[in-house]
């Protein structure tokens, strides 16, 4: 399911870092090294049927690579 974040992104924070991330050696495979940390927020996010909903949204990030693999966790 897409969605679309429409709001401010609201109290990110980290959540996992380094080795304590599951997916490190996939996200290294995929995108290389770097400093990974598994962070979440709250957003209002607009779903693909056209729904509008606060969510809990979890991304991947690393220092020169960016977010990567952001999803929605709870709306």
């Amino acid at each position: 399911m897409g969605f679309e974040i429409i709001g401010p992104i609201r109290n990110a924070q980290t959540f996992a870092a380094g080795p304590s991330i599951r997916d490190l050696p996939r996200l290294r495979r995929l995108y290389g090294r770097g400093r990974w940390r598994k962070r979440k927020n709250v957003a209002t996010a607009k779903l693909d049927d056209g729904f509008v909903t606060e969510a809990e949204l979890h991304w991947y990030e690393a220092t020169g690579v960016g977010k990567k693999r952001l999803l929605i966790d709870r709306s």
